[in-house]
């Protein structure tokens, strides 16, 4: 299929606290378009400021799809979320309307531009469990190991991200199937992609910058309410995806053996930084990523501006 024939979406992508939130507000203000989120901790209900979940007033009356509507207490997959943003999408083009995806997971980002395809199977639950013990026993670099000999290439990805879900997933793959996560997304990958998709992505050029925003908005969120939101998460059963949010296992010895705040507090601006630097690492792997770097223009409005401008050049029509 032509490029042409396809319908056209916006990705916003980028690290932690680079902006994304508003950038994809203000894109589809400009080109009469609806948000679609693409974060994977977003997603789950009461989970509001360790997410830094946009607030009414940061949506300024755009619809948000895919954010705050799935339980905490209940596991949540890339399938799904790829399902259910393709069903997003379909909404918003009904209503001729542009999709603009935002969000920093780029595990969901790559899949639903891409139109993987997912076959779930069925989950070895005595097999995730045994995996699960050894994660506990002797540390996320045991499983990377026997990844390591099992898929270089699912290792060399995902020894970046140090997602546990993940890993023990590629693990459970070969163990129940024969074939590596490596395969098996070489098989789910369609021949074409199903939508003429622009990418924008924010960066800074110093890192420096990037991280005093990144300190900034975790003392904005202390002062919001994070503790005690936090406080409550950890009298939930919640499940072990959502309790991985930074922000929550970060503060989690303070009221679990009563570790000093202040050390908590350093840890959670730390977790975020090496968070953030795992995103980019992650993005620029796309070498189609349009990259704007905040830290080069004067102001927001300078930064939108210049972005409006370059999506009019790739045909996208102002409303």
């Amino acid at each position: 299929m032509n490029d042409y024939n396809k319908p056209k979406v916006i990705a916003v992508v980028g690290p932690t606290a680079s902006g994304k939130t508003a950038l994809s507000v203000e894109i589809a203000k400009r080109f009469d378009g609806e948000v679609i989120s693409a974060d994977s901790m977003q997603i789950y209900k009461g989970m509001d400021i360790a997410t830094a979940k946009p607030t009414a007033e940061e949506m300024q009356g755009i619809k948000h799809h895919l954010v705050d509507f799935f339980p905490a207490q209940s596991l949540f997959s890339v399938a799904a979320y790829v399902d259910l943003a393709h069903k997003a999408i379909s909404e918003v083009l009904l209503k001729d309307k542009l999709p603009v995806i935002a969000g920093g997971t780029g595990l969901y980002v790559d899949n639903l531009l891409s139109g993987t395809s997912f076959t779930e199977g069925e989950t070895d639950f005595a097999l995730r469990a045994e995996l699960q013990a050894r994660l506990d026993n002797n540390g996320l670099d045991s499983l990377l190991d026997e990844l390591k000999s099992i898929d270089t290439q699912s290792f060399e990805k995902l020894s970046v991200e140090r997602n546990p879900k993940r890993i023990i997933r590629a693990l459970e793959i070969f163990k129940t199937t024969g074939i590596t996560m490596t395969e098996q997304n070489k098989l789910s990958k369609p021949s074409d992609a199903p939508y003429e998709s622009v990418r924008i992505g924010l960066d800074f050029k110093e890192r420096s910058k990037l991280y005093d925003r990144i300190n900034m908005r975790v003392d904005l969120m202390l002062e919001a309410g994070l503790l005690n939101e936090a406080e409550s998460f950890f009298k939930t059963d919640a499940s072990n995806t959502a309790v991985q949010a930074i922000g929550y296992k970060e503060l989690e010895p303070y009221f679990k053996s009563g570790a000093p705040l202040e050390e908590c507090i350093d840890s959670l601006k730390q977790a975020t930084r090496r968070y953030a630097k795992r995103q980019l690492t992650w993005f620029r792997r796309d070498k189609t990523t349009n990259w704007f770097f905040v830290d080069e223009y004067k102001s927001s409005d300078e930064l939108i501006k210049a972005v409006t401008d370059f999506l009019i050049t790739k045909g996208f029509d102002l409303k």
